[in-house]
């Protein structure tokens, strides 16, 4: 894909010439890329799978367009060139990375702490740590609370005298509401 901002030949041209080529106007620069080619045959169950999502994420776009609040949200975070739908959509389709689960403070003692790093490519809006013993029996759960950068600390409110074999379920949820989750077995 090229890019022209001053070029006196393709400024304000927008279209397809031929089947060939599309000239778009993005932010006072025009830009050519190669004519989308249709599709033969039938889509595989995971096109199928990504074209829904991807349907989904336009209905959400547009819903991001329509509320003041979180328009102004995600217009805080788009860069030069790029609408708040656009933000919104891409939003969509990522959901939260959980990179660590550190329990090192973790003891089993009331006021201990959990840290957890997560990224999102827009923010990530909750995260939520439930304690399950070796039997599966849920300690605790509850949300932890956003720290520096991508950390979110929990505080344990109950005594778990026995860690062998427990195992730690993190939860986290972007805007959109994508979640993705993780654990960390004692």
């Amino acid at each position: 894909m090229a890019e022209s901002k001053n070029n006196i030949v393709t400024y304000g041209l927008s279209g397809k010439v031929g089947n060939l080529l599309v000239f778009r106007n993005r932010a006072g620069k025009t830009v050519v890329s190669s004519a989308p080619r249709k599709s033969t045959g039938e889509p595989s169950e995971a096109q199928k799978t990504h074209r829904r999502r991807f349907q989904e994420a336009v209905i959400y776009g547009r819903e991001v367009n329509a509320d003041p609040e979180k328009k102004e949200l995600y217009a805080q975070s788009a860069k030069e060139g790029v609408s708040v739908y656009n933000v919104a959509v891409a939003d969509f389709m990522q959901a939260p990375d959980i990179i660590e689960i550190n329990v090192n403070n973790y003891t089993g003692k009331t006021g201990d702490t959990i840290t957890i790093m997560v990224k999102d490519d827009f923010m990530v809006f909750e995260v939520v740590v439930t304690i399950f013993n070796k039997d599966g029996t849920e300690v605790e759960s509850g949300n932890a609370q956003p720290a520096d950068g991508y950390k979110w600390t929990y505080t344990v409110t109950s005594n778990n005298d026995n860690l062998n074999g427990d195992k730690i379920v993190v939860r986290a949820y972007d805007l959109p509401g994508n979640v993705n989750a993780n654990e960390k077995q004692l």
